[in-house]
């Protein structure tokens, strides 16, 4: 109920639509129940002697017209319900999807973008179920029991209370067949995201899965997920294989039961024959919302079951929100210190350990290290993609867990190794960061960034598609948009995550330029492998074991003799080994 509750909540906003089609329900029901009292009222007329032409005129007239109104009534119900249903059903795709986007990278870590991608568009899918047929039908069935029953106890009340003897016993088998039968759906659903989870993964990694020829092994590991839902489903209808008839066994003891004992009344005259005939006709009615409760629960179930998935998300709470007091961050300089942070992931293990340095305006920090040692994470934690387990970080003095997250990140631009492009054309990714920009100002975004010659090289220089990621471009040259792209929303602060780590020397010279025209511009903060990339940094950080080991230029590092020098040294060596 408390579900049922909250999903009803999230339908108010379309309560006319629903209001208007639940009226059309009640509408319809009211002359489905009076159609056969008509019908009635015509052998009561023939057993009377009463029948004659205008009689005859008149009740077809009037069913006509009752027919003619369940034409309209059912139209409104069915169109209206499922206008509010398909409207809900985009509203709450529209929310979870913003609800995704609002979580910090850490909700991701353990997630399946499959299984989440299922739920935005599977899972949601199953209100519309819920609120264009399976409510409607319940307050048509609802209605119609309870009209039937009425007039069934006041045409004879006797043989209604016998009408009424297996509801209980269908009512019972309904609540225990509701209990065992959600779970089979809850499993098949999460097999369903899975299934996706699986197929999203598997499709965005063809080009490996073909390299090392593992097509046979890959469709068996997607065939077992394919499989594992398939046999959760199976195991939902095949407790609704039983209930199914069940239902309908009940609902028919009850017409023998009807037909035993009213037969009997009729014989001994306690029942006449105008009655007889309205019994029969409304007995159809009666049972029939009986016997559609097994397919009613069976639907209910499945779309509870894709519920709980979707309320999940939405109840699910950010770790990284707007703070009641924060401001938006103005004219930004692009100073940035961080004073004792820490920070660890949920599993507890320190990953930064009281880091503390600042940066004037216009200065390029860079930071070395192994991997694995923290330098990504300290970048992110400067846009909060997470925020510190302790101590705090600050732009132009400002503590940023003060700022609201838009004009915060909208002071950063990230350049990351792994340059994510979308499936649009060169001029769309570049003005991804101002999609206001002229063309003239993307231009001159990939000109300082060193790619405007490749595009203009490419068939349709700046409307040329780069494919899914950006499969079209080389590595070198997805990595240039990525700076241009950075370099055309004109922020403050400019995070390179390794942007040189995977290009070839002439293209690492061609990146490396297009940083230097931004140097002392920008406030950039740089995870550099190459250590040749940061020679002109004027503050190097190397990180070990989430600490700075060392803080220096290079030349005062490259004097100390420690780590960075081993670096440096080992780097060269390779380098003329090469």
């Amino acid at each position: 109920m408390k579900m049922l509750w909250k999903l009803t909540r999230e339908a108010a906003r379309y309560k006319l639509l629903y209001v208007t089609a639940i009226l059309a329900t009640l509408g319809l029901t009211v002359v489905n129940l009076a159609a056969p009292r008509v019908l009635s009222s015509l052998t009561g007329a023939v057993e009377a002697g009463t029948i004659s032409l205008p009689v005859i005129r008149a009740l077809a007239l009037i069913l006509l017209g009752l027919y003619l109104l369940r034409v309209l009534f059912r139209f409104l119900s069915n169109y209206l319900a499922h206008k509010a249903a398909w409207y809900l059903v985009g509203d709450l795709r529209g929310r979870l999807y913003d609800r995704l986007q609002s979580f910090d990278l850490g909700f991701f870590h353990d997630k399946q973008t499959g299984d989440l991608m299922s739920r935005v568009v599977n899972d949601t899918r199953d209100f519309e179920l819920l609120y264009a047929h399976i409510i409607p039908e319940l307050i048509t069935n609802l209605v119609t029991f309870v009209g039937v029953l009425a007039i069934l106890l006041a045409v004879n009340w006797k043989l209604a209370l016998i009408t009424c003897f297996p509801i209980p016993l269908i009512l019972v088998s309904g609540v225990i067949f509701a209990k065992k039968v959600r779970p089979f759906f809850k499993v098949s659903q999460k097999c369903m995201g899975e299934l996706n989870a699986r197929l999203q993964d598997n499709l965005s990694g063809i080009h490996e899965i073909q390299s090392f020829c593992q097509e046979e092994y890959e469709n068996g590991r997607v065939q077992e997920k394919n499989f594992s839902q398939v046999r959760a489903m199976l195991r939902a209808l095949r407790a609704s294989a039983a209930f199914h008839p069940s239902v309908e066994f009940l609902s028919s003891a009850g017409t023998v039961l009807v037909v035993f004992f009213g037969g009997l009344m009729a014989y001994r005259n306690l029942l006449s024959v105008e009655d007889i005939v309205a019994f029969v006709l409304y007995l159809s009615l009666f049972y029939t919302p009986v016997s559609g409760l097994a397919t009613l629960l069976e639907n209910l179930q499945q779309s509870l079951a894709g519920a709980e998935r979707v309320a999940l998300i939405l109840d699910t709470p950010s770790k990284v929100t707007d703070a009641p007091d924060a401001v938006p961050l103005t004219d930004v300089k692009g100073a940035v210190a961080f004073e004792h942070v820490s920070f660890h992931y949920e599993n507890e293990v320190p990953v930064l350990k009281n880091i503390s340095f600042s940066c004037e305006p216009g200065m390029m920090v860079a930071l070395v290290g192994p991997t694995g040692v923290g330098k990504t994470t300290l970048t992110q934690l400067i846009p909060r993609f997470y925020d510190p387990t302790e101590g705090r970080i600050l732009i132009d003095g400002k503590d940023i867990r003060k700022a609201t997250l838009s004009s915060l990140r909208g002071s950063i631009s990230p350049v990351l190794q792994d340059t994510f492009l979308f499936d649009g054309t060169i001029r769309e990714n570049i003005s991804y960061a101002r999609p206001d920009a002229s063309l003239r100002e993307i231009e001159e975004a990939a000109k300082a960034a060193n790619i405007h010659e490749d595009i203009l090289a490419m068939p349709d220089g700046y409307e040329t598609k780069v494919g899914e990621r950006g499969l079209r471009l080389s590595g070198g040259q997805k990595q240039r948009v990525a700076i241009a792209r950075a370099i055309l929303r004109k922020s403050p602060i400019i995070i390179l995550d390794e942007a040189t780590a995977s290009v070839d020397v002439e293209t690492e010279k061609q990146i490396q330029n297009a940083i230097s025209r931004i140097a002392g511009t920008r406030t950039i903060l740089a995870i550099a492998h190459r250590l040749s990339t940061i020679r002109n940094a004027d503050l190097i950080l190397v990180i070990e074991d989430g600490r700075v080991a060392e803080r220096g230029t290079h030349e005062e590092l490259m004097a100390k003799k420690g780590y960075y020098y081993q670096m440096q040294l080992a780097q060269s060596e390779g380098q003329a080994a090469g």
